[in-house]
């Protein structure tokens, strides 16, 4: 997104500059106002006297505004001074102006907003050169009393639309002709006189309707959203436990309290197996503001043993949309977890296969993971007796279509032929499997970090099938196909040339013998021996893994290694705190330790907001993380990495004292 400000609220977003206006930007630096995946609100560009205001300051102290003032002098100071405040609600931005006169004398001020909305989806907007053909696509635009209304249908299936209203309503409204705008933009304008030193209010409203769904409530003013989204967000950061309380690590403390905030706006609203509201964390802004299994439940888990809500609502959420038919399109199969589930024009019409995607081997085994985590860590059984028919479907696809049965592991193959993703483990990324030669790794894969999981889901899943379900026989022939998976994966994956894991096995069955950090999530599922724990938890630590702010995903010194990549060396303070986690569950409490002064040494680089990927250069390369540049912020799993390290620290006993930076 564009440098500026980034405005979330229950799974509505707006990226606006730093002056509050939006361009109507594609690639890295989009902006707009953004619902269900498709951009509502393509310009917003205030002027007064006709030109754009100077700013006297960027941000209030709550960042939801500015104040301008039209361009002057030390000898001929502003005539008036333009405040400016926003917000955005569920399906809306709200937009609060006040004219200030500075002048002894009245003050004339015209106000020009060119607005536009172009209802393009979020996957036409991404910088990947790609372009999606729209038979029968028609925007218009009409004029209301109050402000004016922008209309996109496609064909008779598909329509959406904008409504900007304000008060006072406009004096005039024009096309925006010769500005660079489309045809449906428009030039609303006011005038004002300002009594000497009086003022003047303008209030605007946006509402967005995307397809299928209903006109949104009325916001109210940005102070009014504001002070409603406080109270939200202080209900779900001061509940019990409060992290603050748990650790004397004050700068993980701070790192905690700013991981919860925006968590609590990252939750978006999406509904249960019988139709109940519920809110799960999306995976972040500005391209995932929604409901994505693997994100979800990482988060949920790491965020469990301080706000249980996220993990069963994740749950229920997950068990709504679990597959239930053979759709090859998008992957779908009975008993597999989602991976993500998109609103869009282009997923309805299928152009892409996000609507509803299962292309994730690790969801479903997370699934299970979480189902029985929750139970453990509430003392409460009650959804995992719920969802046993969902959990049980989960664990039939592993063995049925994920590749567990015939004493095989879970694999997927590239669906790029499809439109979907080439790897489908958390490193996603096109090149992200590769052998320590550069070469791509082919086939079906099996990575190493979800065979672990595999074998922890079923170990958890035997767990409630007996003291749950009361179906002894089948945890029996659960805990004897975890023991048979452990002992052929430390057969088929261990390197003893390395004393450690291959990152995956390719189509062939050959070793990817790139030394990765996929390695350490071994260590949190226990798949590994003790001794095989000891050396790989230690190996992460060696200077080519451990940059002084985190475990690079990929050791630096191979030839597949680059610090700026997505997959192949950067820095994943989610993939760092299932590390950590491991750590502490090795009982290596040192290691585990280091890792974490470096992730907290980061997040204050960052402000106390660990953003999604850091650039892999080290703290002998440069004294401060390096932004990775496409990284996404807030970022729920990264929101939710302090958590993790604060839960690793209390069980490994090293949160008890201060920690210096």
């Amino acid at each position: 997104m564009s440098a500026g400000r980034l405005l979330v609220n229950s799974g509505t977003f707006a990226a606006v500059t730093a002056h509050g206006d939006v361009h109507g930007t594609r690639g890295p630096a989009t902006d707009g106002l953004f619902v269900r995946d498709a951009r509502h609100l393509s310009r917003w560009l205030l002027t007064a006297g006709g030109a754009a205001p100077v700013p006297l300051t960027l941000l209030t102290s709550s960042g939801d505004g500015c104040v301008l003032t039209p361009a002057g002098t030390r000898d001929r100071p502003p005539a008036y001074t333009v405040f400016r405040r926003q917000a955005v609600a569920e399906g809306a931005l709200t937009e609060h102006v006040r004219l200030v006169s500075n002048s002894g004398e009245p003050t004339v001020v015209e106000l020009e907003l060119h607005v536009d909305a172009d209802f393009a989806d979020q996957f036409e907007l991404r910088a990947d050169h790609r372009s999606y053909g729209k038979p029968g696509a028609r925007r218009t635009a009409h004029d209301t009393p109050d402000g004016v209304a922008f209309h996109y249908r496609r064909g008779g299936t598909w329509s959406s639309r904008t409504t900007v209203t304000a008060a006072p309503p406009p004096h005039r409204t024009r096309p925006a002709e010769g500005d660079g705008g489309d045809d449906t933009a428009r030039v609303l304008t006011w005038r004002f006189t300002l009594p000497a030193h009086g003022t003047a209010d303008l209030r605007l409203t946006v509402l967005a309707v995307p397809h299928g769904t209903g006109e949104p409530s009325q916001p109210g003013s940005p102070d009014t959203v504001r002070k409603r989204l406080e109270a939200d967000t202080g209900e779900f950061t001061g509940a019990r436990p409060r992290p603050g309380d748990l650790t004397s690590w004050e700068e993980l403390a701070r790192a905690c309290e700013q991981g919860l905030a925006d968590l609590a706006r990252l939750r978006v609203p999406v509904s249960g197996p019988g139709g109940e509201a519920l809110r799960v964390p999306a995976a972040g802004v500005p391209w995932f503001l929604g409901l994505f299994g693997r994100d979800s439940l990482l988060t949920s888990l790491f965020a469990l043993p301080y706000r249980p809500a996220l993990a069963a609502d994740t749950l229920l959420a997950l068990a709504a949309v679990q597959g239930t038919r053979n759709d090859p399109a998008r992957l779908e199969q009975p008993g597999r977890i989602v991976h993500e589930v998109r609103h869009g024009e282009l997923a309805h019409f299928r152009q892409v296969p996000y609507g509803r995607y299962y292309g994730s081997v690790d969801a479903t085994p997370l699934f299970l993971v979480l189902l029985e985590a929750h139970a453990a860590a509430t003392g409460d059984p009650g959804l995992a007796g719920r969802l046993e028919p969902q959990a049980r479907a989960a664990v039939e696809w592993m063995f049925r279509d994920g590749g567990l049965g015939g004493n095989g592991y879970l694999r997927y193959t590239s669906d790029a032929a499809g439109g979907g993703l080439v790897n489908q483990n958390w490193k996603d990324s096109a090149d992200a499997v590769r052998f320590s030669d550069g070469a791509r790794a082919e086939g079906a894969l099996a990575v190493c970090e979800v065979q672990g999981y595999a074998y922890d889901a079923l170990v958890r899943t035997a767990r409630l099938a007996r003291t749950v379900w009361g179906d002894s026989r089948w945890a029996g022939r659960l805990e004897e196909a975890a023991a048979d998976l452990r002992a052929r994966f430390r057969r088929d994956f261990w390197m003893p040339e390395h004393a450690f894991p291959a990152l995956a096995l390719d189509g062939e069955d050959r070793r990817v013998d790139t030394l990765a950090s996929d390695a350490g999530h071994l260590l949190w599922s226990g798949i590994l021996a003790p001794e095989e724990e000891l050396a790989v938890g230690r190996r992460l630590l060696r200077p080519d893994f451990f940059s002084g702010f985190g475990i690079r995903t990929l050791a630096s010194g191979q030839v597949p290694y680059h610090p700026l990549s997505y997959h192949l060396g950067s820095i994943w303070p989610h993939d760092n705190a299932v590390i950590v986690l491991g750590l502490a569950r090795s009982g290596l409490a040192e290691q585990a330790l280091t890792v974490a002064r470096g992730l907290v040494r980061a997040a204050a680089g960052h402000g106390w907001r660990l953003p999604e990927v850091m650039a892999g250069y080290g703290r002998d390369e440069h004294p401060d993380p390096v932004p990775y540049p496409h990284s996404s912020s807030p970022q729920a799993w990264a929101a939710a990495t302090p958590l993790a390290l604060l839960t690793a620290l209390r069980e490994s006993g090293g949160a008890s004292h201060g920690v210096p930076l």
